[in-house]
């Protein structure tokens, strides 16, 4: 019984744990039916390689040749000299370098499909950040409203006395009740922003996304350096799919190129006559005769080469937008960083003060309780304002740190980690 008491103590610690960022993203990957997705891609062209690799199946044949339709040998097997049952295997010997080049076409496949599993890591990463970001900072703005709410309520009471002892007025009663029904919508709207949250959350760690967070990652360092830029996005996994896109157009060349020279084909044909006249055995060689090769193979070949070109195209055109993409990023995130600083160092304290100095002067009689409204109204909206400057720039931070999948993948990328220089 103590065991069990024990046990379901531990379980529901446990439950009760709070969610980190890394833990939700681990229980995304986990829980991911993309990357089993992506491992069958992989699977199935690894596998098609093997068989692409072997020679063509040979082929059975079976027959009866020659056999009469008139006179009184009609329909015999065996009184016609040339009435023959035969059986017999062709087979088509594709050359070695040919199955070689068609097998690595699809190896370069499973290539590709393994690059396109870590965009998928990355991608799944990335957005459990974001959903896993935007409910911290809808809670941290839902904590923010409660506590101006209480505020509001010490201020009502504060009025009511105030109109109960002839200090105040009833207008003053009702713009502090207004304002406290204005935080109580800003509240709902707060609360509907949360659920929204677990709901996106949800659908990336299923059942979890309503345990409690831990405390925000340090949003102050990414994994990469604006100096090495350029060189670092040249393994970004969308850049590394086009990579192996332009391998697998490299493949189709050296196949289309193998495809120049025929295959030949040989068959071996043993057929049995009637019992006056002796068995035969034929050998057949055949082969095709490319007699066009300049409106064929020729047009395969270079098609396939036009091919790759674009592959090669595209792969640096991204990896441009990319740079200049992740410039803009990274150049806005220090920006960010900077108000965010300025936030909490100048702007938060300041209307804090304000509303301390006029609540102050409220008691002392020497100010309305509408400045008290207005300097707390104030300071809420500066707090939620920094709020969602933080939540901006740690949107930013998630999209630049998972730009490649962390974890085992992340030391391929050739990207370091640099702290902001600020």
């Amino acid at each position: 019984m103590l065991i069990a008491i024990a046990m379901f103590s531990v379980a529901s610690a446990w439950a009760q744990a709070p969610l980190t960022l890394t833990e939700a993203q681990r229980r995304a990957v986990e829980r991911s039916r993309q990357l089993v997705a992506q491992d069958s891609a992989i699977t199935a062209s690894r596998e098609m390689a093997v068989a692409a690799g072997q020679l063509p199946d040979p082929v059975a044949t079976l027959g009866i040749n020659n056999l009469p339709i008139d006179t009184a040998d009609r329909f015999s097997l065996t009184r016609d000299f040339m009435t023959m049952r035969s059986v017999g295997v062709m087979q088509e010997f594709t050359r070695g370098e040919k199955r070689d080049a068609r097998a690595e076409r699809f190896e370069r496949e499973a290539e590709k499909s393994l690059a396109e599993k870590d965009v998928s890591l990355a991608a799944i990463q990335r957005d459990t950040a974001l959903a896993w970001l935007d409910r911290y900072y809808a809670e941290a703005m839902q904590t923010v409203i409660s506590e101006q709410s209480r505020q509001a309520q010490l201020e009502i009471e504060a009025a009511e006395s105030g109109y109960r002892a002839g200090r105040g007025n009833l207008a003053d009663l009702l713009a502090a009740r207004n304002a406290l029904v204005l935080l109580e919508d800003r509240a709902s709207e707060v609360g509907r922003k949360v659920s929204s949250a677990k709901i996106s959350l949800a659908r990336w760690i299923g059942n979890d996304a309503d345990a409690p967070l831990a405390g925000k990652p340090a949003i102050d360092t990414i994994r990469l350096d604006p100096s090495t830029l350029e060189t670092d996005l040249a393994h970004h996994p969308e850049l590394a799919v086009l990579a192996r896109k332009e391998d697998v157009a490299s493949a189709e060349v050296r196949v289309a190129q193998t495809n120049k020279k025929a295959d030949w084909s040989v068959g071996l044909m043993y057929s049995q006559r009637g019992p006056a006249f002796s068995n035969m055995v034929s050998v057949n060689v055949s082969v095709p005769l490319q007699w066009d090769q300049k409106n064929r193979q020729d047009r395969e070949l270079a098609a396939k080469l036009a091919m790759l070109d674009q592959a090669r195209a595209e792969r640096e055109d991204m990896l441009r937008a990319h740079v200049a993409e992740t410039r803009a990023m990274i150049n806005e995130w220090k920006n960010d960083r900077e108000r965010s600083a300025r936030y909490a160092r100048e702007v938060l304290p300041l209307a804090t003060e304000r509303s301390e100095a006029t609540s102050g002067a409220y008691r002392g009689a020497k100010a309305s309780i509408t400045d008290v409204l207005l300097a707390r109204r104030s300071e809420l909206d500066v707090r939620v304002q920094a709020l969602q400057l933080e939540m901006d720039t740690a949107r930013l931070w998630a999209q630049l740190n998972f730009l490649f999948p962390d974890g085992d993948a992340a030391p391929h990328t050739g990207v370091t980690h640099v702290k902001d220089p600020r």
